[in-house]
């Protein structure tokens, strides 16, 4: 049964190949960008389709298929299914772009250590790698702000970077995991000890803009998570949690996006 479940889960390159066909019936396109640490995957428009703009919007990924059980660590942390690469193509309007995190999508075996989807997910290394892309990004652009949209463990890494930053517009949540160590608490799961921690960053975070949007049955990341974190802010005013009700941790992100994106533009 073991190997029966395995052998059914698509590889790293039907992985691969699944985002880019799916990029590509909206006219968007891979570019891999390179940065100290790793290469990086990052999805978008065509290049004689991009126009320029003063603001981007960049989606970080999850943490994909990081694990096969709770207690087996998978080979890559490639998504199976590329839910956030779909809500960045569902925006509206504005640019948008898609960043995969390190390991997903490429193949570096020699850079690749199950540290950086275990508990070293949100290491300064890999949050480096991401800023680092994010200023290619923007210069790629022409622009001059950011909005960072991080989804589920992404979410961390998008408070993480903005907290670093100066050029972040706002940063917006979906079913994230803002707070791990309380989520790692919550499910008595191995403290992600390797990690940085958005709650060291509270005093610089609670000044940025935000938004985070919470599914009302969300249970790999509740709600009340997301909310006692934004309590901890002395100074909210930037910050709102919007609770989605019937939403779950994959439902119904991208379906509703377009109206939930107008939720958060001035």
């Amino acid at each position: 049964m073991i190997l029966g479940a395995c052998s059914s889960i698509p590889s790293l390159e039907q992985r691969h190949e699944t985002a880019i066909s799916i990029a590509a019936d909206k006219g968007w396109q891979e570019t891999k960008l390179l940065t100290s640490s790793f290469a990086l995957a990052s999805f978008s428009l065509s290049p004689d389709i991009k126009e320029p703009t003063k603001n981007i919007t960049v989606y970080i990924e999850g943490d994909g298929f990081a694990w096969v059980s709770r207690s087996q660590i998978s080979l890559n942390p490639t998504p199976i299914t590329p839910l956030v690469l779909k809500l960045a193509m569902a925006q509206p309007e504005g640019t948008a772009i898609y960043l995969a995190r390190p390991c997903q999508y490429i193949r570096q075996d020699d850079l690749c250590r199950k540290k950086y989807w275990t508990s070293g997910r949100f290491s300064s290394v890999v949050v480096g790698s991401l800023d680092e892309a994010l200023t290619q990004l923007k210069q790629q652009h022409g622009a001059e702000k950011i909005t960072l949209v991080g989804y589920s463990g992404g979410a961390s890494l998008a408070a993480l970077i903005a907290a670093q930053r100066d050029d972040i517009n706002q940063f917006v949540t979906v079913a994230g995991n803002i707070d791990h160590a309380a989520w790692t608490t919550s499910y008595k799961l191995s403290p992600l000890i390797n990690s940085l921690d958005p709650v060291d960053y509270i005093e610089r975070l609670q000044h940025i803009k935000q938004a985070h949007f919470v599914g009302e049955n969300d249970v790999v990341i509740p709600p009340s998570l997301t909310k006692k974190f934004v309590e901890s802010y002395q100074h909210s005013s930037s910050s709102k949690v919007i609770m989605m009700k019937g939403f779950t941790h994959a439902c119904c992100w991208v379906e509703q996006w377009p109206e939930l994106w107008s939720k958060i533009q001035d």
